[in-house]
This record gives structure tokens, C-alpha cells and sequence, in this order.
């Protein structure tokens, strides 16, 4: 949610500034704005809507300016208008600042300000940040210290970018639960909340842990919460510019589900190996803990969730140790059972999601040992975790996110078989779980040349109001996903149920056209599945049956047979394809849907 761009350096400030802000718009936003730091003053430049509205207005000849900062803003507190959009400045414009995050105490601290004769413009919570600011300044001439003050003062979460003519040519950068990189390149130092905005220019990343800032010139002063100074070392990023490059292909999200079997190889390359253990890099959990275990808890948020619910179905399966799966957001309100004996598993694509990572604190406080599964190298969830399992699928752009929950589900079964061999030592099943998931990146290739099916019987969805995907055991969980799927990016309404559920209440929606996806990969309980499928088809339903089974219907996707477990990484493939031309045929933007972001990074 929102991004932030910063610039300190030889260069023109603007043009980092604006290709920064394009490559961060998968994060979400309703507006976006700049300000660049010229001559003795800073010229702020900000509009309502995409980023082409902003640079329909900029004069690139009259900002010529070497240090700048930038946004896009994702609407928490006032409506998207011009006046709440970034950067926001105070009224004698000494200080200009744009904030990821929530200043929780906002209200509080806005109304002492306004008793002391300060005014505001906006709805928002950012703008106490520059009228704190001058109000201190005031007190001491101090920018530095004004800027320290006003930290001490805020509550909630924050990533903050301030530049002032007070003192030209630097940038005051500060972070706490909100994402933020600085990396160190030829021409200058960049500032942003995810990578891919300036990996273009750098691949030597700084990473600010919670309570730290930085002061920004020609170089880089740390400091920690206490402001003293300390140093920190630069960690190399090697992708490449290519990972976030269309390369031919239409939008994000088409090229993402391309590239799921390369990123599938990537998350089990070193840790899947025929005739060997699984191994995971930097821990290992002994015999003796796990026999000590008396529950595990797996948690997340969206489609994380569901790629969690899959590790639920393996985990129990093989190790018959009950596995709870739970939203974040509902895990940290519910005083949870958890203690010693409780193994806890975050997952999170970008590793900077709120809620998950403040259920992760929550399960640390609880004395449980944490695990955390993140797409991202040194996000904020990796850092709080006792252990960290990468996923490696690369970068995710598009908010629908495809290959991050291949990638997800690769690892989680991948951690179920390393639980499992750890407890009980290699079995011929597991050891066929480890060749069948080595093998699943060619079975992939399979199911992605049939694409054009998908958007054939996408054609027939997108004048319907309401879908209904079902399917049992690890089937619903694929339902789930691609449900969400379709409801992300087409907005059209779809549920999904477990089969049986669906005659006690959810049937008598069912009327004739109505659209019913069903999956069925489980021999075991694919004749149950197929009685669900005839009471709705009785009642006039439009099937549409992903299958590894020889069964007849009218409209079949058939996938390639597989062990149940790894069945949600071939058959919700189709699924994708589905919602992306449903989308696509109904004229919609895939991979910037409409209210959503990207990244969660508040509550």
C-alpha cells in the first residue's frame, strides 16, 4: 500500500522520481505526488488518480532540482482528493514529507497543534508530520532535532521521506512496521519502500530496521532509536532489470503465470533432491523438539492463507500433529492458545504484511518458535522471525498474485516432507512426494499450452453476476483460490464452498446459467464431488469441471494425475487463466485492480 520514492544524487531528481512512482503502482494508490527540492524552495507537484494525471502537469524544464522525494498514495485517512494527497508540507513550508503507515495518535496531536495557532489542509494523518516538525523547529532552530522530537511524538506505523531548504540537499528518512530501502548507487542515493523502483540504478541495499533513520546528503548517516549513531552494512539484491520488465507480454500478471514453473525450479532448487533429505538453508529443527510439539499453527492473509491451508492438508496428513491455519488479522485478537509446545508458520509474499507480522510478534511473546516464509530478502517479517524460508519466485508485480502462491505451496509441502523425514526418517511416500514435486515444473508447461481453452470458456463468464467454485479436502482449497482469483480482477462475485455445504443453504441460489467451477483431483472422494455437481446441474447450472479424472462432462479442463497434496499447483493454473480473461474481455486493468494494493502494510 502506497509507495515512496526518494533521490539524492548528480542527476535531475524528477525523472527518478516519476520512474520510480510507475514502478511501484502494483503497490495501489488513488493519487500521486512530488516534490523536488529547487534552488533555496521545494516545488510540490501532486494530482488525484493515475500516475499519467501527475506527469500530465509536471514541467520537467522548471524542476531541475538534485534531491526529491515522491508518493502514491493509498487512501487510509480522507477521501483520494488532491488536497490528501503527498507530499504534504507545513503552512511556512519549511518542511515537505511523504509517509507510508498510520500515525495512530493523529487526532491527538492535531489538535494540540491547532491550539497553538498551526493549520491544516487535508483529512489526513500524515500532515501532523510537517506541522510537528515546524512546531519544534520553532522552539529550538533545530532541524535535526525538531525532526527527532517528532518521532518521539508519533505512534503507529511509519516510513517517512522529509526534505526542507533549511538544510538543501538532504533527505531525513526514518522507519518503524513500514517498508523502506535505501540503496547506493553511481549517480546518487535512492530511497524507496520496495526494491524494484530503483534496482534499475543499484543493487547494494541498506534495510532500516524498526526505530532506525537515516540522514541523507552526499552519503549515508545511520542512526538507531536512540538517535546515536551507528553503522550498518549494504546487502546485494542480484535480480535482474528483466524480472520486472513486461518482456513482450500484455500485462504483469500474464507474464507471472508464465513464468510459475521456472519460479516453481527456483523455490526448490538446493532443498528438493531425488534420494536426499530436505534441507533448508541456515536451521534445522531436531527430533526432539518436533516430538515435543503438541500443535502448529499456520498463518497469513489471502491467498498466502489458502497456499497455508494446502500445508494444513499435507502437514496433518503425514505428520498427525494438528495444524491450525488462521486469517492474521483474526489470530492476534483472540488471545490464542499458544505456548513452548507450539510450532508457528507466517506466510507472506512481501514479508511487510501488518497484521502477519504482528501475529508473529504476538507468538514470540508467547514463547512459540516462529517460522517465517517470505518472496522477499530482508523484509520486515524475516527480520522478526526465528527462521526464515525463502520462496524465490522472483518479483510479483501484478496485485493477483500467481507465481508467489505456487511458489508458497511448493515450499509448505516441501516443509511438510522435511517434518516428516525429520520425525519418522525417509519413506518410499515421501521420497515419491520429492520426485512428483521435481517433476511438477514440466507438468506445469502442459497445463499452461492449453491457454487458449481458458479464455474460451472465459468468453461465456463475463456478463454473469455470481459464481460458485467448489470441490473437498485440498479440491475447496483450490476453490478458494480461485474464487479469489476471479473476484480480484474481474469484480464479479464468486464463492467457494466445500462440496457437501452446498445443499445446506447456498443451493437455493442455483437457478439456471448459473456458473458452477468444480475441482476434483482426489480419486478418493471424486464420486462425492461428481453428486454435488449433478444437484446443482439439476437446477440448471452451467458446469465447468477442472479434473485429473477420467470423467465426462461438457466442459472439462483436464490436468495432468498427481498426488493430491501437489494438485492445487496444476489445477488452479486454469483457474488463473480464467479470471485474467474474464478481466481482460470485460476491458479491466489485471494488474492494478481497482481498491487494492499489493502490499498490506496496515491494520
Amino acid at each position: 500500500m502506497c509507495g515512496i520514492v526518494g533521490y539524492v544524487g548528480k542527476k535531475r531528481a524528477i525523472d527518478k522520481l516519476v520512474l520510480g512512482l510507475k514502478t511501484l503502482e502494483y503497490r495501489g494508490y488513488d493519487s500521486a505526488g512530488v516534490a523536488v527540492m529547487q534552488d533555496n524552495h521545494v516545488i510540490v507537484v501532486k494530482d488525484k488518480g493515475r500516475i499519467n494525471n501527475l506527469e500530465a502537469i509536471l514541467d520537467y524544464d522548471a524542476l531541475n532540482g538534485n534531491v526529491g522525494i515522491a508518493h502514491t498514495r493509498w487512501a487510509t485517512h480522507g477521501i483520494p482528493s488532491l488536497k490528501n494527497a503527498h507530499p504534504h508540507e507545513d503552512q511556512n513550508k519549511h518542511f515537505t514529507v511523504v509517509h507510508n503507515g498510520i500515525i495512530e495518535n493523529y487526532m491527538e496531536l492535531k489538535d494540540f497543534l491547532i491550539k497553538e495557532g498551526f493549520k491544516f489542509e487535508s483529512q489526513t494523518d500524515t500532515e501532523v508530520i510537517p506541522v510537528l516538525m515546524e512546531y519544534y523547529y520553532q522552539k529550538d532552530k533545530d532541524v535535526v532535532k525538531a525532526f527527532k522530537h517528532t518521532l518521539d511524538d508519533l505512534k503507529g506505523s511509519y516510513a517517512i521521506l522529509v526534505i526542507t531548504p533549511l538544510i538543501s540537499n538532504t533527505i531525513l528518512v526514518a522507519k518503524k512496521n513500514s517498508p523502506l530501502v535505501i540503496g547506493e548507487g553511481s549517480d546518487g542515493i535512492y530511497i524507496a519502500s520496495d526494491i524494484p523502483a530503483i534496482i534499475k540504478y543499484t543493487k547494494d541495499f541498506y534495510f532500516l530496521s524498526d526505530g532506525e533513520k537515516a540522514i541523507i546528503d552526499d552519503k549515508i548517516r545511520f542512526y538507531d532509536e536512540h538517535f546515536e549513531e551507528i553503522k550498518k552494512q549494504s546487502k546485494t539484491i542480484n535480480w535482474e532489470m528483466d524480472a520486472i520488465d513486461k518482456n513482450g507480454f500484455k500485462d504483469y500478471m500474464l507474464k507471472e503465470i508464465y513464468e510459475q514453473p521456472a519460479s516453481l525450479k527456483n523455490t526448490l532448487n538446493g532443498i528438493i533432491v531425488n534420494n536426499k533429505p530436505v534441507q533448508f538453508v541456515g536451521f534445522s529443527l531436531n527430533k526432539k523438539y518436533l516430538e515435543s510439539l503438541k500443535q502448529i499453527y499456520i498463518v497469513a492473509c489471502g491467498t498466502a492463507m489458502h497456499a497455508g491451508l494446502v500445508g494444513k492438508y499435507a502437514m496433518e496428513k503425514m505428520l498427525r500433529i494438528p495444524v491450525n491455519v488462521e486469517v492474521a488479522s483474526e489470530f492476534r485478537y483472540r488471545d490464542p492458545i499458544v505456548d513452548k509446545n507450539t510450532l508457528c508458520i507466517f506466510i507472506s509474499q512481501s514479508g511487510e504484511t501488518a497484521d502477519t507480522i504482528a501475529a508473529l510478534k504476538l507468538a514470540k511473546e508467547k514463547g512459540a518458535k516462529t517460522i517465517a516464509i517470505s518472496n522477499v530478502f530482508e523484509s520486515s517479517i524475516t527480520r522478526e522471525a526465528d527462521h526464515t524460508i525463502y520462496t524465490h519466485a522472483g518479483p510479483e508485480i501484478a496485485v493477483a498474485s500467481t507465481k508467489a502462491y505456487i511458489s508458497q505451496v511448493g515450499i509448505i509441502v516441501a516443509f511438510a516432507i522435511y517434518l516428516c523425514d525429520t520425525l519418522f526418517g525417509s519413506n518410499k511416500d515421501t521420497n515419491y512426494l520429492k520426485e512428483e514435486l521435481l517433476h511438477l515444473p514440466d507438468l506445469m508447461e502442459e497445463v499452461i499450452k492449453n491457454e487458449d481453452n481458458y479464455h474460451e470458456l472465459a468468453k461465456k463468464m463475463i456478463n454473469v453476476h455470481d459464481l460458485f467454485y467448489i470441490g473437498r479436502g485440498c479440491d475447496y482449497y483450490i476453490a478458494m483460490e480461485g474464487s479469489l482469483k476471479l473476484k480480484e480482477i474481474s469484480y464479479i462475485h464468486s464463492e467457494a464452498y466445500p462440496a457437501g455445504e452446498l445443499k445446506h443453504g447456498p443451493i437455493a441460489l442455483i437457478d439456471k446459467g448459473t456458473f458452477v467451477l468444480g475441482i476434483i483431483t482426489d480419486s478418493k472422494i471424486a464420486d462425492k464431488t461428481l453428486s454435488n455437481l449433478e444437484e446443482v446441474k439439476s437446477r440448471g447450472a452451467n458446469i465447468v469441471l477442472i479434473t485429473n479424472q477420467n470423467i465426462r462432462e461438457e466442459q472439462v479442463i483436464s490436468i495432468p494425475d498427481i498426488n493430491p497434496i501437489l494438485s492445487p499447483i496444476l489445477a488452479i493454473i486454469p483457474l488463473q487463466f480464467i479470471a485474467y480473461y474474464v478481466a481482460k474481455e470485460k476491458d479491466l486493468d489485471v494488474d492494478k485492480p481497482r481498491n487494492l494494493a499489493k502490499s498490506v502494510t496496515v491494520e
